[in-house]
This record gives C-alpha cells, sequence and structure tokens, in this order.
C-alpha cells in the first residue's frame, strides 16, 4: 500500500530547493547587513508559552495548534509562530543582561498550523522573521520594516503595497477597547460566535474578523486614531518620519489589527499587488509588543519584529515574473571508458571534489554517448574524458563544452586546469 504526504504539507524538490536556498540566503545576507544574528528554537513547546505568549482568543490558540501530551503527560505544542520561543528563550537565557543592546535576532524556521491548506498556506510553512527587543525607539520599527522591504525588493519584487497603523499603547486601547465594546455589544447576537465570544476578552479581533467583515457595524466601528493619547499619536509619528526619511512609501489603514494579542504601537503588513496573486494578498506583517517579555517572566523590554512567509513570498515572485538565478550547473564531469579507467576516476573525482569543484561522474555503467548526454543534462562546463590509452600516458583528455575545445591534461593537474577554466 502506497503512504501520501499528509494533507498541508509539501515536498521540495531538486529544481525548486534551489531557489529556497537563494531566498534563505538572500535573508540571512540582509539581516547581517542590518546587525540582526541568527536563532534557532525548539519545534515544540510547552502549549502554555503560546496560551499566555499568542492569547487565549486568537485563532491560533483555539484552532490551529497542533497539541500533545508526551510520555510524561506534558502538554507540548508544535511550534504556529517564532515571537513567542524567541521571547522564551530571551529571557530563559537572560539576554536581556547582554552589554549589546537592543538584542536584533532572526530565524528561518517551519512552523505548523492547522488549517485549511491553499495556495501559499500550508499546515507546515516555513517563516523568515525578525525580532528587536530591548529598544522603544521610534527609529527601530523603520528599521525592520525596511529590512523587510529590502528583502523583497533585492530579490525582484516591485509591486509592494505596506501598510501601517498604531495600536496605541496600553491607555488608547484601554480607551479604544471600551468604545468598540459599546459599538458592537447592541448588535454582537448578529456576529459569528467567535466575534460573541471575543467581545468582552479581545474585542480589537472582532474588526479582523473574516466571516463578519462585510457588516455594516464593521465599516463604523471605531478607530483606534480616534483615542490614541499625545504619548501614541507622538509614537506613530516619529515612526512614519523614519519611513519617510529611507524613502519607504506606505498607506495607513486604521482597521488594520493583526491577528496576535500581544501587538500594541506600531503594526504593519506588506502586501502583493500583483495582478492575479490571489484573494490574499498579504506577504508579511508584524508589529510592536512591548509587555510580551514581562508576561513570560522578564524584565519590560520594548520589542518589534515581524515574520514572512516563504511560501508567500514565491508565489509573489511566479506573480511578478521574476526569475530567480539559481546555479544549477556542475564544474566538470569524468567519463570513464574501461575498468582500469572506472577505478581510476573514483580518484579523479575525489580530488576535483576535495579542490572545491562541483563533479559527478556515471554510476550506470553507460555507454560514452550516454554519458555525454548525461553532462550535458548536469550543464557541465568541462568533461574529462579518460580511457585505458589516456591512463597508460597518464594524461585526460578535457573538452571545454561552451568552446568545443579539446586539451590533453596530465591527471594530477586536472583540478588545476578546470579551476583555471571555470
Amino acid at each position: 500500500m502506497s503512504i501520501n504526504i499528509p494533507r498541508g504539507t509539501k515536498d521540495i524538490l531538486p529544481g525548486e530547493v534551489e531557489k529556497w536556498q537563494l531566498i534563505e540566503q538572500k535573508a540571512k545576507e540582509v539581516s547581517a547587513r542590518f546587525n540582526y544574528k541568527e536563532i534557532r528554537t525548539p519545534i515544540f513547546e510547552h502549549t502554555d508559552l503560546f496560551q499566555r505568549g499568542v492569547g487565549d482568543s486568537t485563532d491560533i490558540v483555539q484552532k490551529e495548534m497542533y497539541t500533545f501530551n508526551d510520555r510524561g503527560d506534558r502538554s507540548l505544542t508544535l511550534r504556529p509562530e517564532g515571537t513567542a520561543p524567541v521571547t522564551r528563550s530571551y529571557v530563559e537565557n537572560k539576554m536581556f543582561g547582554l552589554p549589546g543592546q537592543p538584542v536584533k535576532l532572526f530565524y528561518i524556521q517551519p512552523m505548523f498550523r492547522y488549517e485549511r491548506p491553499q495556495a501559499g498556506r500550508y499546515r507546515q510553512f516555513v517563516q523568515f522573521g525578525i525580532e528587536a527587543m530591548g529598544s522603544a525607539d521610534p527609529a527601530i520599527d523603520a528599521e525592520v520594516i525596511s529590512l523587510a522591504m529590502t528583502v523583497y525588493q533585492e530579490l525582484g519584487l516591485k509591486k509592494l503595497r505596506l501598510v501601517l497603523n498604531t495600536l496605541g499603547d496600553a491607555e488608547s486601547r484601554k480607551s479604544h477597547k471600551e468604545a468598540l465594546i459599546a459599538h458592537f455589544e447592541p448588535r454582537i447576537d448578529e456576529f459569528c460566535s467567535d466575534c460573541q465570544n471575543r467581545l468582552l476578552k479581545n474585542p480589537l479581533r472582532i474588526l479582523d474578523c473574516k466571516k463578519d467583515r462585510d457588516h455594516e457595524l464593521m465599516k463604523s466601528a471605531p478607530s483606534i486614531l480616534e483615542h490614541l493619547n499625545e504619548e501614541s499619536k507622538t509614537y506613530f509619528e516619529e515612526v512614519k518620519t523614519s519611513l519617510d526619511a529611507m524613502n519607504i512609501e506606505y498607506v495607513i489603514d486604521p482597521t488594520l489589527v493583526r491577528g496576535l494579542d500581544y501587538y500594541n504601537h506600531t503594526a504593519f503588513e506588506i502586501m502583493s499587488e500583483a495582478e492575479g496573486f490571489g484573494a490574499i494578498t498579504t506577504l508579511s506583517g508584524g508589529g510592536r509588543y512591548n509587555g510580551l517579555v514581562e508576561d513570560l517572566g522578564g524584565p519590560a523590554t520594548p520589542s518589534i519584529g515581524f515574520a514572512m512567509s516563504l511560501e508567500r513570498l514565491l508565489l509573489a515572485l511566479e506573480a511578478e515574473g521574476v526569475t530567480l538565478e539559481t546555479e544549477e550547473e556542475i564544474d566538470c564531469y569524468v567519463v570513464a571508458l574501461g575498468d582500469e579507467a572506472k577505478r581510476k576516476s573514483v580518484e579523479i573525482l575525489s580530488q576535483l571534489r576535495q579542490a572545491g569543484i562541483k563533479s559527478d561522474k556515471d554510476y550506470l555503467d553507460k555507454k560514452m554517448k550516454a554519458q555525454f548526454k548525461a553532462a550535458d543534462r548536469l550543464k557541465a562546463k568541462f568533461v574529462a574524458i579518460l580511457g585505458e590509452e589516456e591512463l597508460s600516458k597518464g594524461i585526460i583528455n578535457v573538452k571545454n563544452m561552451d568552446s568545443g575545445e579539446q586539451s590533453e591534461v596530465a591527471i594530477e593537474k586536472l583540478s588545476t586546469y578546470v579551476k583555471q577554466g571555470k
């Protein structure tokens, strides 16, 4: 009986995986340029981490987590997002005491959520994320946004839209929360059960509801911008001023709330405006989460971050017709004819690889013509041909596949010859 891949997962095969590697390399390169260091956290964490960090009222905690009990009857959850685990590590490893502050981290890791699979959205997916922890400077909010935009733009995306909002500080959010409850409560029975449950816990999440987004009360809901205190207004203006200084265009959307409970002040999403990209246009999103470190047992630590889906990034590149230039060719293919030549080719291939030369040979006992076809398929720059006669002379015939030129080269000098001709 055959066993198929689980629903909502995907094999990334040779030919495609090189695109992933290129994107991951670009993300790492840009992160280094901005002085962010890589962190790797476990694939599973204690379930309490996400219940406390992400929030009980979120769809992630209520509907989407892969949770199980281990043999010690401890509740564990496959990581559904990256910020809570990174924050847990920040607290547990006392990174708040490091001399270099703020602590600037990035990750590229698989996440797991049980939701309906669709284009660019899987149950196992990969996120590139950034966390800047320990600074309340509005300029670092702009830096984080700039980092995300830089990755997209340097990979070739042009049809991008940055959407910006503020959720204000605790005082502003309390005022907005009271206004939202007063607005929705008289007619809350017209909304879905999720929104009814969120009314008193976190009414801001009602604005993020997909089922009731066309309800008339959504359009007339109080805006957070109407409830900002002076401190929150000033903070938001500073973020915008920094973005303006970087020549990063943005639009303000007061309905943008993001889906997680820990956000405050700056919230943003980057969207694709490519034609035919699909109904869900969000590529990445993030924001400030000043209270999360405290919630997980650490000191007061203002923080900001984002996460971007690599699957959706690949879809956006495809929608804009951007081709990622990946290196698929090899440097040298060794064609061996005869038993002694085949044995010698093992040694030659090893020497080539130890010299840093991408190389391969036939392992199926093919005829010479078929071996040349294999070299063509691998886009080999050189083909080195070794027969019994060449072996007796201590030479190997090397053909430059671009020019067609063929040369006799001493076997011990093959690596040097290929390196010079690369």
